[in-house]
Protein backbone atom coordinates (compact mmCIF):
# COMPACT_ATOMS: atom_id res chain seq x y z
CA UNK A 1 0.00 0.00 0.00
CA UNK A 2 1.47 3.39 -0.87
CA UNK A 3 1.52 6.36 1.61
CA UNK A 4 -1.27 7.80 -0.80
CA UNK A 5 -3.26 4.93 -0.09
CA UNK A 6 -2.91 5.34 3.76
CA UNK A 7 -3.49 8.78 3.81
CA UNK A 8 -6.91 7.74 1.91
CA UNK A 9 -7.94 4.80 4.16
CA UNK A 10 -7.59 7.18 7.58
CA UNK A 11 -10.23 9.32 5.68
CA UNK A 12 -7.06 12.32 5.66
CA UNK A 13 -5.99 14.42 2.31
CA UNK A 14 -3.14 16.57 2.29
CA UNK A 15 -3.98 20.29 2.70
CA UNK A 16 -2.93 23.38 0.95
CA UNK A 17 0.74 24.32 2.14
CA UNK A 18 0.55 27.50 3.68
CA UNK A 19 2.14 30.57 2.26
CA UNK A 20 5.33 31.69 4.86
CA UNK A 21 4.85 34.79 6.56
CA UNK A 22 8.62 35.58 6.43
CA UNK A 23 11.84 34.81 4.53
CA UNK A 24 11.55 31.46 4.06
CA UNK A 25 9.68 28.34 2.24
CA UNK A 26 7.72 26.00 3.45
CA UNK A 27 10.04 22.87 2.50
CA UNK A 28 14.05 22.86 0.99
CA UNK A 29 15.04 19.51 -0.91
CA UNK A 30 18.78 18.86 -0.81
CA UNK A 31 19.56 15.43 -2.80
CA UNK A 32 17.55 13.32 -1.10
CA UNK A 33 16.44 14.92 1.40
CA UNK A 34 13.74 17.24 2.26
CA UNK A 35 13.94 19.88 5.25
CA UNK A 36 10.35 21.85 6.81
CA UNK A 37 9.92 24.61 8.07
CA UNK A 38 8.33 24.41 11.46
CA UNK A 39 4.45 23.29 10.55
CA UNK A 40 1.72 24.94 12.91
CA UNK A 41 -1.68 22.90 13.59
CA UNK A 42 -3.52 25.24 10.76
CA UNK A 43 -6.71 23.99 9.23
CA UNK A 44 -8.23 25.83 6.95
CA UNK A 45 -5.67 28.94 8.11
CA UNK A 46 -6.83 28.82 11.11
CA UNK A 47 -5.04 27.30 14.66
CA UNK A 48 -6.93 24.60 16.00
CA UNK A 49 -6.00 25.19 19.11
CA UNK A 50 -4.37 28.29 20.85
CA UNK A 51 -2.13 28.46 24.71
CA UNK A 52 0.29 26.49 26.40
CA UNK A 53 0.00 22.60 27.01
CA UNK A 54 -0.52 21.93 30.49
CA UNK A 55 -3.08 21.07 33.30
CA UNK A 56 -3.42 24.46 34.54
CA UNK A 57 -7.36 26.13 34.21
CA UNK A 58 -7.21 27.56 30.18
CA UNK A 59 -3.98 25.26 29.27
CA UNK A 60 -4.68 23.15 25.59
CA UNK A 61 -5.52 19.84 27.09
CA UNK A 62 -2.46 17.35 26.49
CA UNK A 63 -5.06 15.39 24.13
CA UNK A 64 -6.22 18.57 22.37
CA UNK A 65 -2.45 19.33 22.40
CA UNK A 66 -1.80 15.98 20.43
CA UNK A 67 -4.44 16.40 17.94
CA UNK A 68 -2.55 19.46 17.23
CA UNK A 69 0.72 17.56 16.46
CA UNK A 70 -1.38 15.42 14.34
CA UNK A 71 -2.77 18.22 12.20
CA UNK A 72 1.00 20.24 12.51
CA UNK A 73 2.45 16.82 10.92
CA UNK A 74 -0.07 16.72 8.27
CA UNK A 75 0.84 20.08 7.12
CA UNK A 76 4.30 18.96 7.46
CA UNK A 77 3.93 16.11 5.16
CA UNK A 78 1.80 18.20 2.47
CA UNK A 79 5.24 20.64 2.52
CA UNK A 80 7.11 17.52 2.18
CA UNK A 81 5.22 15.90 -0.85
CA UNK A 82 5.17 19.12 -2.36
CA UNK A 83 9.11 19.40 -2.53
CA UNK A 84 9.31 15.60 -3.61
CA UNK A 85 6.66 16.39 -6.52
CA UNK A 86 4.04 14.17 -4.53
CA UNK A 87 4.16 12.24 -1.24
CA UNK A 88 4.47 8.33 -2.99
CA UNK A 89 7.97 10.16 -3.87
CA UNK A 90 8.77 10.34 -0.37
CA UNK A 91 10.43 7.18 0.42
CA UNK A 92 9.97 7.96 4.23
CA UNK A 93 10.41 10.22 7.13
CA UNK A 94 14.32 10.53 8.99
CA UNK A 95 13.53 13.08 11.87
CA UNK A 96 10.51 14.96 13.41
CA UNK A 97 11.21 17.48 15.91
CA UNK A 98 8.10 18.79 17.62
CA UNK A 99 8.18 22.23 20.01
CA UNK A 100 5.36 22.16 22.65
CA UNK A 101 4.61 25.93 24.10
CA UNK A 102 4.26 24.35 27.73
CA UNK A 103 3.18 25.55 30.76
CA UNK A 104 5.24 25.61 33.58
CA UNK A 105 5.62 22.30 35.34
CA UNK A 106 4.60 20.92 32.28
CA UNK A 107 6.53 17.19 31.36
CA UNK A 108 5.02 15.40 28.62
CA UNK A 109 6.02 16.89 25.82
CA UNK A 110 7.01 13.00 24.05
CA UNK A 111 3.49 12.25 24.92
CA UNK A 112 1.79 15.33 22.75
CA UNK A 113 4.55 14.65 20.16
CA UNK A 114 3.58 10.94 19.40
CA UNK A 115 0.49 12.65 17.77
CA UNK A 116 2.65 13.70 14.65
CA UNK A 117 4.51 10.45 15.32
CA UNK A 118 1.77 8.39 15.43
CA UNK A 119 0.01 10.17 12.33
CA UNK A 120 3.69 9.64 10.42
CA UNK A 121 3.85 5.73 11.15
CA UNK A 122 0.19 5.52 9.99
CA UNK A 123 0.99 6.88 6.19
CA UNK A 124 4.49 5.48 5.95
CA UNK A 125 4.14 1.97 8.23
CA UNK A 126 8.01 1.14 8.71
CA UNK A 127 9.52 3.72 6.67
CA UNK A 128 7.99 6.10 8.81
CA UNK A 129 9.52 5.45 11.81
CA UNK A 130 11.84 8.38 12.45
CA UNK A 131 14.57 9.89 15.20
CA UNK A 132 12.75 12.37 17.37
CA UNK A 133 13.13 14.88 19.61
CA UNK A 134 10.09 16.61 21.76
CA UNK A 135 11.15 19.88 23.22
CA UNK A 136 9.36 22.28 25.82
CA UNK A 137 9.14 25.80 24.65
CA UNK A 138 7.17 28.74 26.61
CA UNK A 139 6.10 30.02 23.37
CA UNK A 140 5.21 29.61 19.64
CA UNK A 141 4.25 31.30 16.52
CA UNK A 142 0.79 32.45 16.75
CA UNK A 143 0.17 31.29 19.67
CA UNK A 144 0.51 27.78 18.47
CA UNK A 145 0.38 24.94 21.43
CA UNK A 146 2.22 22.42 18.86
CA UNK A 147 4.69 23.26 16.26
CA UNK A 148 6.34 20.19 13.89
CA UNK A 149 9.18 19.87 11.75
CA UNK A 150 9.94 16.69 9.68
CA UNK A 151 13.16 15.09 8.01
CA UNK A 152 12.15 13.35 4.76
CA UNK A 153 13.80 11.00 2.48
CA UNK A 154 12.89 11.26 -1.39
CA UNK A 155 13.18 7.64 -3.42
CA UNK A 156 16.21 7.87 -5.98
Amino acid sequence: MTASERLAALGLVLPEVASPVGTYVPAKRHGDLIYTSGQLPLVDGALLAQGNVGQREGDVTPERALECARIAALNALAAAAQAAGGLDNIEGILRVTGYVASSPGFTAQPAVVNGASGLIADVFGESGRHARSAVGVASLPLGAPVEIEVVAIVRS
